[in-house]
């Protein structure tokens, strides 16, 4: 029989799982997925470099290079060049885009209250908080 770690590790990687599957279903009727969705919103609050927002995102290169292309081909972002590294680039939304990001945020909130339906919110992030320490620090054996 599996310990009690070993089940709530399970039940996060479910979490994970069914989670990125409920936003990317609120996000269908966009025609984004929840991914590309939290790539405009960060280009929106001014995180412009793929290299960045990759790393918010959990994405390596080959992935952003990836989700910018077809965000680009759906006319929501454009590549730019950067002003302060003339050998990077920098992404910016179109007027399309821009219309679009303002209303993603409120899709991600519909889904998060159903998520923590039932929760203290407080105490969720305190236990969430601790975990991501856990594995941020090395074990001491």
């Amino acid at each position: 029989m599996p310990s009690r770690s070993v089940v709530v590790s399970s039940q996060l990687l479910r979490l994970a799982r069914d989670l990125r599957t409920a936003l990317d279903q609120a996000f269908a009727p966009t025609g984004l997925t929840s991914q590309q969705a939290g790539l405009l919103i960060h280009v929106h609050t001014g995180v412009t470099s793929p290299k960045a927002a990759g790393e918010l995102l959990g994405s390596d290169s080959a992935g952003m290079t990836r989700m910018v292309d077809r965000l680009v081909a759906k006319g929501l972002l454009e590549r730019t060049p950067d002003t302060e590294d003339r050998r990077a680039i920098a992404l910016r939304l179109t007027p399309p885009g821009r219309e679009l990001v303002q209303t993603l945020p409120a899709i991600f909130e519909r889904v998060a209250t159903r998520l923590t339906a039932g929760f203290d919110a407080d105490h969720l992030l305190d236990e969430l908080g601790r975990m991501v320490t856990n594995l941020s620090t090395e074990p001491s054996d």
